[in-house]
């Protein structure tokens, strides 16, 4: 049985933004990945990002740099 950790989960408006955001955070060294899309968040596209809550606090600052608008942040059990 698969344990149940928090994390931030980043929501999208288009999938190209999504791409961009991975892109990024693979340059950038930001931990974390590209998920299919919870469905307890609706949002316009199909994907999402998600990290640990911890990693989200230290790079938050970074993040915010890349220019690319997130739709949603949450945190939720997955």
């Amino acid at each position: 049985m698969r344990i149940k950790k928090t994390y931030v989960v980043l929501s999208f408006h288009t999938t190209l933004e999504a791409m961009e955001w991975e892109k990024q955070c693979a340059e950038c060294g930001v931990p974390g990945r590209i998920i299919p899309l919870p469905r307890e968040i609706s949002a316009g596209c199909g994907l999402a990002w998600r990290m640990e809550p911890a990693e989200y606090e230290q790079k938050k600052e970074q993040i915010h740099t890349f220019g690319i608008e997130t739709d949603q942040s949450v945190e939720l059990v997955i």
